[in-house]
């Protein structure tokens, strides 16, 4: 099941003749053909970003060439591209805001171990041997980790002579290794043209530099990496266009993992947009509030999104964040990251305990607790109730420059029938808390001290503002938001 998701692309004149802006269609996946229940489908997201998560900490530097991958079936975002070859060829990717390479399958492909898991429903394309990106090329360097281009040459085998006068740019660069959570991939650079599939005029992207995997471990679809790095969609993006350097956002429809509620489109925009485009889809005419916080500089991950969490709010009790939530420090430990590619926030375990204390004391005081549904999800607190239950309201407070975001019920709490499966087994109603556990502090070490995952991002515009450092947070209808600029 998927709905449609749609890329604004705002151009300055260079591309176009007209300031409109462009649009395009990604798809949200939200399959339930693999899943035979919500819990399954709960269950198997659960698992994904806690996988996604503890990479990111496991990543200790870059130069272990690794990057995470979003793996979870219900939860991903993907868009389309066209390879300009003869025929032209399809291929769709997973955006991801928390790895910064643009890579997929190529011709002839192997998926190993990945039975279960989405498909392309586009064959892999086929790449022209001469697109290949030399030795001695600042992408090849930077997918190798920044190793030397006289080291990257010696690896394919140029001689000596060619590397004392720089003389290797005949030979390809060498294939590289990455891993994820639980599966891998090898592949090789090249530079082709691409097109982005819109309405006239079309864009095409000319000697755009991507990954091409033959052979891959339990990753059978690629990944269009937002982040910070030189090979990421946006950077590449900017070399066709420097107004395309400075901003992104997206806007998601909240879809609570219900098939109606998906079919709505959500824009993501690339590239800024004046004040009066802002008022539209706020519902009230008026300008839309932003709460900005600064992004963190990572020295040894310096392609994530971090942020500084000052504290968290449930009802009018405010509990501090630890330390390593507040910021990052020189040995790259801490912060959040903001992440499109895993679905669920993570927390420490001794916060996330403290929010659940609160939050159970509270509601679990009225409601029975759903031990069951709790096991078969990978979600809790959760609870049974009839009519109606209350909650109280959740905030994040921001480090540094004391902004919040109120968090909506549905991004927190979230409600589903248990099925009734099973002998003498009754429908009921139940609620949950959609927090997880990030794991024991103590332990920690070597990367992010949490995640904030697309599912709280949900019925927010999140702006990455890359000129002014920092992400912002503005309530927004994202379907009216998709309306109105449609109609620009």
């Amino acid at each position: 099941m998927a709905s449609a998701l749609f890329l604004i692309l705002c151009f300055t004149h260079f591309f176009l003749s007209s300031s409109q802006p462009l649009y395009l269609p990604l798809t949200h996946t939200l399959s339930q053909t693999q899943f035979n229940s919500t819990q399954h489908l709960l269950k198997s997201t659960t698992t994904s970003s806690a996988r996604r998560f503890h990479h990111h900490r496991r990543r200790h530097n870059r130069e272990t060439n690794q990057v995470s991958l979003p793996l979870a079936s219900g939860s991903d975002y993907t868009l389309s591209f066209t390879l300009n070859s003869s025929p032209p060829q399809p291929v769709s990717l997973y955006m991801d805001t928390g790895s910064d390479l643009v890579w997929f399958p190529c011709s002839p492909f192997e998926c190993i171990l990945c039975e279960g898991k989405p498909n392309s429903t586009n064959p892999p394309p086929k790449i022209p041997k001469n697109a290949a990106v030399s030795c001695d090329s600042r992408s090849c360097s930077s997918a190798h980790s920044s190793l030397s281009s006289a080291n990257l040459c010696a690896i394919s085998h140029c001689p000596l002579d060619s590397i004392e006068i720089s003389e290797c740019s005949s030979f390809s660069c060498p294939p590289f290794y990455y891993a994820y959570a639980d599966g891998s991939f090898i592949a090789k650079l090249y530079k082709h043209s691409l097109s982005i599939p819109m309405s006239t005029p079309a864009l095409v992207l000319r000697n755009f530099t991507f990954g091409c995997s033959h052979s891959s471990l339990g990753e059978p679809i690629g990944v269009a990496g937002f982040g910070r790095g030189l090979l990421s969609l946006p950077a590449q993006l900017s070399t066709f266009s420097p107004h395309l350097a400075t901003q992104f956002s997206y806007c998601l429809v909240s879809h609570s993992f219900d098939q109606d509620r998906v079919r709505r489109p959500s824009p993501l925009i690339l590239g800024p947009y004046d004040e009066k485009q802002k008022r539209f889809g706020d519902g009230a005419g008026g300008s839309v509030e932003y709460a900005y916080t600064s992004m963190l500089d990572n020295p040894k991950h310096p392609y994530f999104y971090s942020i500084g969490l000052a504290g968290v709010s449930v009802g009018k009790r405010v509990f501090p964040a630890p330390e390593i939530l507040q910021g990052v420090d020189e040995n790259g430990n801490g912060g959040i990251v903001v992440d499109s590619g895993t679905t669920f926030t993570m927390f420490p375990q001794g916060f996330y305990n403290s929010l659940v204390a609160e939050f159970d004391r509270r509601v679990g005081r009225v409601h029975e607790r759903a031990t069951r549904v709790e096991d078969e999800t990978g979600l809790g607190p959760c609870y049974y109730y009839e009519k109606v239950v209350e909650v109280p309201a959740v905030t994040l407070h921001f480090a540094g420059n004391k902004s919040s975001v109120l968090l909506p019920r549905r991004n927190y709490f979230y409600e589903f029938v248990d099925g009734g499966v099973g002998a003498g087994r009754k429908r009921k109603k139940v609620g949950c808390w959609m927090l997880m556990n990030g794991g024991d502090e103590a332990e920690m070490s070597g990367g992010p001290g949490g995640i904030l995952g697309n599912y709280q991002q949900q019925g927010f515009e999140v702006v990455y503002d890359l000129e002014k450092h920092r992400v912002g947070f503005a309530r927004r209808q994202c379907a009216l938001l998709w309306d109105s600029l449609n109609q620009r």
